[in-house]
């Protein structure tokens, strides 16, 4: 099945440091448990990956999509029709929305981890959000997603 240019998926995935890094908290809570015998510190091991494991998943796989004519940024569904042009923001760019150009109102899907963004405007006279900042690893497919979704969505004069 081919999918149509107005479609994109894509899941921000956890970097594997911070796998390693709840690996090691797991090791932590079993080395603290380890005065109280072998059962709590098993306990601590497993327990501890689990729940930090459990932690970097939940905020590590952020989902990214163009479909049905609406961008799905996390739990925000916006129509294409209500955004504006979208921009590629490269690392620099991005780091500079971030931080000194970010605006308190926009909605931004944003993972430190990924370098590479898309920042879109929202035309919508009725939503106070003025843009959608979205970390995205694939920029220009994201993109192309969302201007072939407008073009569907508008309809031909």
């Amino acid at each position: 099945m081919q999918l149509s240019p107005a479609h994109h998926d894509e899941r921000l995935t956890a970097p594997r440091s911070w796998w390693a890094i709840a690996v090691l908290t797991g090791l932590a809570c079993a080395l603290m448990l380890l005065p109280l015998g072998t059962m709590p510190l098993l306990a601590g091991l497993v327990g501890g990956t689990a729940l930090s494991g459990l932690l970097v998943s939940s905020y590590g796989s952020a989902r990214v999509r163009v479909v049905n004519g609406a961008l799905a940024v996390g739990e925000a569904r916006i129509p294409v029709t209500a955004l504006g042009e979208p921009e590629v923001l490269d690392a620099e760019e991005s780091r500079a929305w971030r931080t000194h150009k970010a605006d308190t109102r926009a909605f931004m899907l944003l993972r430190s981890y990924v370098p590479t963004a898309v920042r879109v405007e929202v035309t919508d006279p009725a939503d106070p959000t003025p843009y959608v900042y979205v970390s995205t690893r694939e920029p220009g497919a994201l993109v192309a997603a969302i201007r072939a979704a407008k073009a569907r969505a508008v309809p031909a004069e």
